[in-house]
């Protein structure tokens, strides 16, 4: 199937434009205040809106202001698949590796974040709750397929995995062709993993409904006011400079672009990788009536370029994948315009899944999910400096964002909790290579997926590529 030539392409995201559509836009504060704040969070995505929201909370007193360089949601957190899932956000062997270094168990430490994530997942949807925000929540878990036998042994070993590692047993259910059939007629499902405790949401409703929430507890978001320097004390704009006792930094992405002396945000410890969306038209009753999917389940598959969908509260299917990975020397999508053959790519997954179903694609957008060296979410704070960073989610933040932004409250207050115990605290994923090295790294482990998955596809392979596995452990992702 040829997508058609005329859909909206890039102005950040299907779900950012149709948010705002939705409703009158907040009034815009532009006056940045002349007292020192208790809090001043730089980056309005989600990480910075929930460490608002708890913070406020917590202080309805203190005086919190958001810096944010574009718009709330500018960033991953309105441009994302919709995910609330409880992946964590990095490789378990290598946060249990972490925590044995630093004395602890680490298969306990590993098992005691999957609980936190777990437990984030039920108090976002709390939230959303108590807040009458109302961004599309729906909890019909996560459907992972196989199209392989080769992606069907891995959902095996995953299933293994997962048990061994702190899922409940009641929360994951593998599933024959079948099974999988019977939720979402997937035309090539040799069979699945359900995992029961994700829910789908609109990511710009969440990020919107959150936005209003905390203004509405008084706390300042400026937007269109980038912070150009951080230092203790202080953030520097162009229109002058913030003072604060506590910042908390919550960049993802974007972390590199900012002047600062704090380590943790220099422009080699994370990088921003592209992954890119495509959003069809609205698929009529009839043709919903043969896909099923009335469980709303997130969906993706078993490839090593795997791709993340959801049926959409408005009849559509967003779908997403990696398309062009990175750009040198750290660049960022701005607006979010997609190269044709990503969108060819993307749409190409979907006719897989449902050969019988015509289509057009309304929008295309991409966005930048931020990448540590090892692939691993990191949550530090500086008592001395009272400034906070967490950055690194690799693609899994829309649940993990709240856990972080509790986990930099409490280690801003001084207080030992399970949060401030998890492995990603203080977590060191080393440096990436300087350029070319990176984009020839970061794009050679991308074609090597790319080659295994196409070859595991051709011969229907029953084992995972040689070629996926040395790709993996060059990457750091292997557990």
């Amino acid at each position: 199937m040829k997508p058609a030539t005329g859909y909206r392409n890039g102005e950040i995201s299907h779900w950012m434009k149709a948010s705002r559509a939705a409703g009158a836009p907040p009034e815009h504060d532009r006056q940045l205040p002349g007292e020192t704040q208790d809090f001043v969070i730089v980056g309005g995505g989600l990480t910075g809106l929930w460490a608002a929201y708890h913070a406020a909370l917590e202080h309805p007193a203190a005086m919190i202001t958001v810096l944010e360089a574009e718009e709330v949601g500018y960033g991953a957190s309105g441009r994302n698949g919709g995910w609330l899932s409880p992946l964590i956000p990095g490789n378990r062997a290598v946060y249990a590796k972490a925590a044995r270094k630093r004395g602890q168990d680490g298969a306990a430490a590993v098992a005691a974040f999957q609980r936190a994530m777990d437990g984030a997942v039920d108090d976002v949807l709390r939230v959303l709750d108590e807040e009458g925000i109302k961004a599309d929540q729906h909890r019909g878990g996560h459907l992972r397929v196989a199209t392989t036998p080769a992606a069907m042994k891995r959902l095996e070993l995953t299933h293994a995995a997962d048990l061994a590692n702190g899922y409940r047993a009641d929360d994951l259910e593998l599933l024959d062709a079948d099974a999988v059939k019977r939720r979402i007629a997937i035309g090539p499902a040799l069979g699945g993993l359900h995992t029961r405790t994700t829910a789908r949401v609109d990511p710009a409703k969440l990020v919107h409904g959150l936005a209003d929430v905390v203004r509405a507890k008084g706390v300042r978001i400026l937007e269109h006011t980038r912070a150009t320097r951080i230092a203790p004390g202080a953030v520097t704009t162009p229109r002058g400079t913030v003072r604060a006792t506590t910042i908390l930094t919550c960049l993802e992405a974007y972390s590199g672009q900012v002047d600062s002396d704090v380590p943790a945000l220099g422009a080699r410890e994370v990088i921003p990788v592209n992954s890119s969306m495509i959003v069809t038209n609205r698929l009529p009753d009839d043709v919903w009536e043969r896909i099923g999917w009335e469980g709303r389940e997130c969906l993706g598959d078993a490839a090593h370029t795997f791709v993340y969908a959801q049926r959409t509260e408005d009849g559509r299917i967003a779908i997403g994948g990696r398309g062009t990975p990175y750009a040198f020397n750290s660049g960022t999508p701005g607006e979010g315009r997609v190269d044709a053959r990503t969108v060819r790519t993307l749409s190409e997954r979907v006719q897989l899944f449902f050969p019988d179903v015509r289509f057009t694609v309304d929008h295309a957008w991409r966005g930048a999910i931020g990448v540590t060296r090892d692939w691993c979410a990191g949550v530090t704070f500086d008592p001395a400096t009272r400034i906070g960073v967490v950055c690194g989610f690799a693609g899994h933040g829309v649940t993990a964002t709240q856990l972080a932004a509790r986990t930099l409250l409490d280690r801003a207050e001084g207080r030992d909790t399970d949060l401030t115990r998890l492995p990603w605290n203080d977590h060191d994923s080393g440096r990436w290579e300087p350029e070319p090295l990176r984009w020839i790294g970061v794009h050679a482990m991308y074609r090597l997926f790319g080659v295994a998955d196409r070859w595991e596809e051709k011969r229907h392979s029953h084992s995972t590529s040689l070629i996926a596995r040395v790709g993996s452990r060059l990457a750091g992702l292997s557990e």
